[in-house]
């Protein structure tokens, strides 16, 4: 034990020597975590509309009205006719075109129904079909509107009538930050932890100071445990400030308790950071270490459920997303942070974390042959 304190002793004063490099630890985190929740957003505004009226009724005018002053849609132009709008949608001036036909007003009176035509620049799938939902919401409601005004309640018995009021649970105004920002911290927590485990180990062979390790002897589980600690401590202040900051700038804070928060943080920077280590015994270059991390990185990202959520995911990505520690920590992350979730709430994922862990740390050990 006594060698793994002067371990410990000589990372640290390692590490607070690199100014240049607890500048980018923590700099680059608080910009990323300030900047990229404002543009990692799915909720789509402004969307470019052009409207073709070939009637120039009431009934037309007040249908324009009702989509321009939804608050999703902001009117670029008033076409003469079809091509003219088509050729908005080519230049990329428009997301979604208008048609209102001929005698529109006339066909709701006499036949109590009418057609119009919507065109949809579908090059952006989400925001295509966000912008299509919008609309045949904002048509729905238009369509309840004129039959509340014709109908006669006197004349025509009510006919019965189911109504839906959603309740939103735990985000009740549909905050996107207190979704993405959590997601966003635990991505940035990731590469932290990753790339500087595995840079620790293969910066030592680069210049030769393994060598000098190998002839001491110290155990290499203790090593292995000295070079996890420091980047271990690294973390969680990294994720304290991560946390200040979301609170400070998008008023996100955790429902339950900061203990459940920070046992299951422990749980995954077992995990990650015994990932990162075994990519270092891979590696021995940190060239070599950049490219494997980059490519774990990539995929990590992809699937752990932050922009895109796993159960809509095919069956062989759902299983191959659980046996990542990050799919679990963002799940945990927004059941403590929206939910107030316990301990026994997220015991599957913190057991998840510990089990994946346990395999990482265990592969390194094995991995990492210490020549006398």
């Amino acid at each position: 034990m006594r060698s793994l304190y002067f371990l410990l002793e000589k990372e640290f004063k390692q590490m607070f020597r690199s100014k240049g490099l607890l500048r980018t630890l923590f700099i680059a985190p608080i910009i990323q975590l300030i900047l990229m929740p404002m543009a990692a957003n799915y909720s789509v505004k402004n969307i470019s509309l052009v409207i073709v009226d070939h009637d120039h009724s009431s009934f037309s005018r007040q249908l324009i009205t009702k989509v321009t002053a939804s608050g999703h849609f902001r009117l670029e132009a008033i076409c003469a006719n079809t091509e003219a709008a088509l050729k908005e949608i080519e230049l990329d001036k428009a997301d979604i075109a208008i048609e209102i036909p001929d005698k529109f007003e006339q066909g709701l009176v006499r036949e109590g129904s009418q057609k119009i035509n919507v065109q949809v620049n579908a090059i952006e799938g989400v925001k295509a079909g966000l912008a299509g939902g919008y609309l045949s919401a904002i048509l729905s409601d238009f369509n309840a509107e004129l039959r509340l005004h014709w109908v006669q309640p006197a004349r025509f018995e009510p006919a019965p009538v189911i109504s839906i009021m959603p309740i939103n649970w735990y985000n009740k105004f549909m905050n996107y930050y207190l979704f993405i920002v959590p997601g966003i911290l635990v991505n940035l927590i990731t590469g932290i932890g990753i790339m500087q485990a595995a840079f620790n180990l293969v910066k030592e062979k680069e210049m030769g100071t393994i060598e000098q390790i190998n002839v001491t002897p110290i155990k290499k589980q203790y090593f292995i445990l000295g070079k996890l600690l420091p980047f271990f401590v690294l973390s969680i202040v990294i994720f304290t400030v991560g946390l200040m900051i979301g609170y400070v700038f998008y008023n996100v804070y955790p429902v339950g308790s900061f203990l459940t928060m920070y046992v299951s943080l422990f749980a995954f920077l077992f995990a990650l950071l015994g990932f990162g280590l075994l990519l270092s015994t891979y590696s021995e270059t940190q060239q070599q270490t950049m490219s494997l991390a980059f490519f774990f990185l990539n995929v990590l990202n992809m699937m752990s459920g932050l922009f895109t959520s796993i159960e809509s995911m095919p069956q062989w990505a759902k299983i191959l997303s659980g046996c990542f520690p990050v799919s679990h920590f963002i799940k945990a992350m927004r059941m403590i942070m929206l939910k107030g979730s316990s301990l026994s709430d997220i015991s599957f994922h913190l057991w998840s974390m510990l089990g994946v862990g346990l395999v990482f740390n265990t592969w390194a050990i094995l991995n990492y042959r210490k020549r006398s």
